[in-house]
Formats: structure tokens, sequence, C-alpha cells
């Protein structure tokens, strides 16, 4: 018996109610057959089984609420089960169209005539595991790099394969325990959502197993060890090589691809590169786009010194005819040629939101000049108190944490607008994002219900984001819900912007550098400061202007003198 999960059904829907069951305990179902009827707070859905077999156990009634990821039903993925919904070879509980490939047995044979109850039948399958929905509106991801080969021996829950989206690199783990028999697709390739990504072979026993009901782990023995640390390391022949003809043996060079992200490999197809030829200087070898740079700094740098080299050698004949510039303009190594590239990935979506954005949300900026003073001292004061705590203390959990509560005197900078205009929602919790310049593109994750955190809480939620985000690992949930946007233009020597809003919100903050300036006091002496400029876009649509202006005022005040936060920290 194994549990159906709810999957998710709709950006932000955690719960949903249940409005019909389709079925029966002890119905048997088919793949794909409509089992109940759930109603979210955007659309009816009908929720499809996954496998055939017979429903064993209803868990929630009609009119209750149904959890997200949480068991909606329990079903038989037995042998009978799948003899008695219809005739042909038993899928036993197989993932998404597989294929019963052989049936292997221990103990007597059939060509013997023996049929002994002690010596069970044991029969494997091959399945085709397809690959999963990953992130709402995503129906395909490059292959990042696959972590077994073909033949390997894996473990339920063991990562098989590093793919990358257009929002984060996700690991996809393996269903059950089992052999790899092929691989559907090459590192580097295009892999579509709901295609088959491998092909494995497992035990039917494994398949049909329940996700609840498992039995206490064991000890596994001396050979199960074994088996599972060659299973848990990627297999290779120069692996091979090296235990076979012992410590001595001088390895081979197998030809690996190099770790990059697709902007690093498309710069280098660009730039006529060989990433086999490049040191990547990045975790694990990764070759970042400084160190294409660094290889064309150098040949730029050697064909400077043969281009001189050659002028000189040429330099006599050349003076007296007047075809040498031109010449040498028509041979420059520097002449670049018109290239197209397809707009995809992060690119792609970002271009599709900024256009939805500009062309229905009527736009206003306000910007202000920001004293910051008080806080840089602030921060200098707590910095090493945080440090203790291993936490790096930036300005931006301050200003996450002022944005917040001057939020709860203006809620209306923290609402939302429907579709036609005709209502405005004004939203509960703070979920504030930051734009971050991750390796696969600008991405916007927020940190959820600010309002509940304190100012150290907001900073490792900073923390933990920017690591994700350079890392490529944020979660889908990182990078939805929220409901307004700091983006940190100073950060890389921006002074003012005017910033798209990121709809549907309806406003945007963008932060620029820190200058230290001199201003004129009320006797009108000269005294420096350090000033940020800050610049607010608006909807026009529910912001008006001097509600903008109010509640910059607010947000600016407690940036400015810090020590008034302490009134409303939680």
């Amino acid at each position: 018996m194994t549990d159906f999960i709810l999957p998710d059904i709709g950006e932000g829907i955690v719960e949903c109610e249940l409005l019909k069951w389709l079925v029966a305990e002890g119905d048997v179902i088919q793949e794909d057959q409509a089992v109940a009827e759930v109603m979210t707070d955007k659309a009816t859905v009908e929720i499809p089984a996954m496998y055939n077999g017979v429903v064993k156990k209803l868990y929630y009634k009609e009119g209750d609420i149904a959890k997200v990821h949480a068991p909606l039903f329990a079903m038989s993925l037995e042998e009978d089960a799948n003899a008695s919904s219809k005739p042909g070879p038993d899928l036993h509980g197989s993932n998404d169209h597989s294929e019963h490939i052989s049936g292997n047995s221990s103990g007597s044979s059939s060509e013997n005539g023996s049929d002994s109850p002690s010596s069970p039948v044991q029969t494997s399958q091959t399945e085709s595991f397809l690959l999963p929905d990953i992130g709402e509106g995503i129906v395909e991801c490059e292959i990042v790099k696959w972590s077994i080969a073909e033949g390997d021996e894996v473990e339920e829950d063991q990562v098989v394969v590093e793919v990358m989206t257009d929002k984060a690199v996700v690991e996809i783990p393996a269903k059950y325990r089992g052999r790899i028999s092929k691989l559907h697709y090459q590192q580097g390739d295009i892999a579509k959502v709901h295609s088959p990504l491998f092909d494995q072979t497992i035990d039917a026993a494994s398949a049909g197993k329940s996700t609840v009901d498992k039995p206490a782990q064991q000890t596994p023995q001396p050979s199960q060890q074994s088996s599972q640390q060659q299973s848990s390391q990627q297999k290779s022949p120069l692996a091979d090589a090296v235990s076979k003809q012992g410590e001595n043996f001088e390895a081979p060079v197998v030809s690996e691809r190099p770790l990059a992200s697709p902007a690093v490999r498309r710069l280098a197809r660009e730039l006529n590169l060989n990433l086999n030829k490049v040191s990547g200087s990045g975790k694990k070898g990764r070759i970042l786009k400084n160190d294409l740079m660094a290889v064309c700094k150098e040949s730029n740098t050697s064909a400077d010194k043969s281009l001189h080299q050659s002028q000189s050698a040429h330099a006599r004949p050349n003076q007296h005819d007047g075809l040498g510039a031109a010449e040498s303009s028509q041979g420059s190594p520097y002449k670049e040629p018109d290239r197209t590239e397809a707009i995809k990935g992060i690119r792609a979506a970002m271009a599709k939101q900024m256009v939805a954005s500009v062309s229905t949300i009527p736009h206003f900026t306000v910007s202000d000049e920001l004293v910051m003073d008080n806080l840089i001292a602030l921060r200098a004061r707590l910095k090493p108190e945080f440090e203790k705590q291993g936490i790096k203390l930036s300005f931006m959990p301050f200003f996450i944490k002022a944005l917040s509560l001057a939020m709860l005197e203006f809620p209306i900078i923290n609402s939302r607008l429907n579709a036609d205009a005709t209502e405005l929602t004004y939203l509960g919790s703070h979920n504030i994002g930051m734009a971050v310049d991750s390796k696969i593109g600008l991405l916007v994750p927020n940190i959820k219900d600010v309002q509940q955190l304190s100012l150290k809480e907001v900073a490792l939620e900073v923390n933990r984001l920017i690591d994700s985000a350079r890392e490529g690992k944020l979660s889908n949930t990182d990078l939805s819900g929220g409901t307004i946007s700091i983006s940190n233009i100073g950060a890389i020597g921006g002074i003012t912007a005017t910033p798209v809003i990121n709809k549907p919100d309806v406003a945007i903050v963008a932060l620029g550098k820190t200058q230290k300036l001199p201003r004129f006091a009320q006797d009108g002496s000269v005294f420096a400061q350090h000033i940020m400029m800050v610049n607010w876009s608006g909807d026009h649509r529910v912001i008006d202007g001097a509600t903008m202006v109010k509640f910059n005022n607010t947000w600016m005040d407690y940036l400015a003198h810090p020590e008034k936060m302490l009134v409303n920290l939680r």
C-alpha cells in the first residue's frame, strides 16, 4: 500500500477544499483517472491518479481542507490490483509509462515443473523515470551533470542528475532502488518535463512498497555496504583502471565535459574558446566568466605583441605606399562578425515579466537622499557581535526590516490590485524580495513574513538566499510569493535608477551607492555626510505621489535614526 500525495496545484497554494470524491474505497482505478475534485482560492481542479491500482483508504471527507504535499488517499499497487484492472503484464506500481521487460526467478524454474512455495518468484522490471514538474510554468531544463552512469546501482532518493531551469539548479533523486539501464540525455542536452529521463531496472517489491509503512532500517551487511559505497560514487574508466593496475599505474587523460553554466558556455562559443583548455577558478573547478576574460586578455596581449612585431618588420616598405593602413584595418584580428542568439532562460523570463509590467502598470518615480551616517555607525558596532555567531551583517537586513515597519503604517504599499482594477487586497505577509545577480541571471528571492522576524533572523535569511542564488540552489518557494522588492544597484556602483515594478507588486525601490558628499550647515559651514540615493517606482493606479513621499519619509527616518526601530523590533 502506498500513499498518493496531493501535488502542487498552483503557485502559493498550500491547501484546498475537497469538493467531491470521484472514487470510493475498494474501487479499481486506472492511471490518469480523475479521483477527486478540489477547490482552491483560484479554481476547481480534478486530481488524476498516477498509477493503476485499488483505492484502500480516503484520508479526507468531502468538505475537508486537504494540505498540499500531504497524503490524499492510500492505494494498493499489488499484482492482483493490476490484474483486476486490465489484462496484460503486471506494471506493479511502475512510475509513469513503465514497461515490463523481463522476469527473473530464484529457486525452482518452470522448466522443471516445480512450483515450491518455499522458493518465491522474484520479478524485476524496467521502467522509464519521467522528468517531474520542477516549477510552475517550467517545461524544459538543461542537463548540467549526471551523478550516475549506465549500469550503476542506485538507492532510493539518491541524487541522479543535476538540471538547470530558468530559475535555479535542481537535483533530481531516484524514486526506487535499482540499476540504471539507459540515460536518455547527455550533459548539455535540453530535457522536456514529463519525458523519459532515464530507464531503471527495479525489483517489483521495491516499486510496490509503501512510502509510509517502511520497515525499520537494518544495518547493512558488508556486501551491501560495499554495493552502496560503489553506487554512491561516480564510476569512471579511470577509477577502474587504477584499481586494476595498482598505485603505480599512470592514469590516462580522460576527457570530461568542463563544469560551466549555460551563459559561460555561450560566451565561450562567441569567443571561440575551447573550455577544455580553460582553468576554472570556481567551486569544484567550475569555469567562470572571469576565467574566459583572463584567457582573452592573455590572447590579446600576445596578439598585440605579434602585431607590433609585424608592423615593425614591415615599417620601411609600407611608409612609401598608401596601402599599409587599409590592409591592416581589413586584416584586424579584433573585427567581430554580427551574431544572433536566442533569448531564453532567465533573460526570456525577465523580458516577458518586464513587458507585462510596463505595458499594464502606470509607473511614477520618487527619489530622495538618505543620510547613512548613523546606520553606518550602528552596523560597525553590531558587526562583531554578529560575526561571533557566524552571521555576516550587511546593510540589507536594516533596509528590509525598516521597510516592513514602514509598511505597517502604510499597508497600501503592500497590496495587490486585481486584473480589472476593481478590487484591492491588503496583504498580511511582508514577503520582501531582493534582486540577486546569480550565475544564471538576475533573480529576486524573497524573505517570508518579515513582520514577524528579528533583525538577526532577517540577516540569516539574507545570507541564505544570497548563497543559494550564487550556487543556483534557490527553491521555487524562495522565488515565489513576493510582495515588494529592493534592487541594490549601489552594490555594483550605480547611483540613481528608475526601477520597473515586479508585477503584481505595487512598488519597488532601487538603492544607489553610498557617497561621502559635502553639505551645508545652517550657518553656511561645509561638512561631510554619507549619502545614498533611493529611487521608488509606484503603481499610480494604487499609490498617489503624496502617499509614496510620506511612506518614503517614514522608511528613511527609521534608517537615518535606526534606534527608532527598537520600539517595534521583534
